[in-house]
């Protein structure tokens, strides 16, 4: 089991597997901008940044594998893209599936984003031994994430969704609960990391 996993964590680690990695999610960050311009098209300009959640989210994750593959290790990307391609990714999943639920079908984009956001998280908790943020940076994304909330729920900027329209309360709860998980994740990978420096 222990040479499976060196193996699997070797191939993950390879160079030219980083390099497809960053190509897909550029791919995707670019496709996902794409998605949101008939919101942003309708957007104040004050609220842009906060508008596309996901594509952000896997923007900051190349970012990071940029700086993998350079040798270097951005540690605020390095958190902001472990906490919210985490929230995101489930986040998108939970709305797909609650539509499917409500109307009894989901087409065929709906689908593609169950399953892209769920391989948007998968990635990010891939790499979690390889992560080297400290407790300060986790206290900055989680600043962002939070204050990313506050404009989706109290500013009306979240992504569109027939159900969140007749949900906004539930589903603003549930994301709330959803960053909170998810920075404290990485609230718990920074502490162990500095347990284990002790050793």
């Amino acid at each position: 089991m222990r040479a499976y996993m060196t193996q699997w964590w070797y191939l993950i680690n390879h160079r030219a597997f980083l390099l497809l990695l960053l190509v897909i999610n550029i791919f995707g960050t670019v496709y996902g901008y794409y998605w949101y311009g008939s919101q942003l098209a309708n957007t104040e300009p004050i609220f842009y940044i906060f508008v596309p959640d996901s594509p952000t989210a896997s923007l900051f994750f190349c970012l990071v594998i940029v700086g993998w593959l350079l040798g270097k290790h951005f540690k605020l990307m390095e958190v902001l893209a472990l906490i919210t391609l985490i929230k995101y990714g489930l986040w998108a999943v939970v709305m797909n599936l609650l539509t499917l639920a409500e109307t009894g079908e989901l087409d065929r984009m709906g689908w593609m984003l169950v399953a892209s956001h769920f391989m948007m998280a998968v990635q990010a908790v891939l790499y979690l031994p390889k992560y080297r943020f400290e407790l300060w940076h986790v206290m900055v994304a989680a600043v962002w994430t939070l204050h990313n909330d506050i404009i989706d729920y109290l500013f009306g900027q979240m992504p569109i969704y027939r159900v969140i329209h007749q949900y906004p309360s539930e589903i603003g709860y549930f994301t709330f609960w959803l960053s909170i998980a998810c920075i404290m994740l990485a609230f718990f990978e920074s502490r162990k990391r500095e347990y284990l420096q002790r050793l």
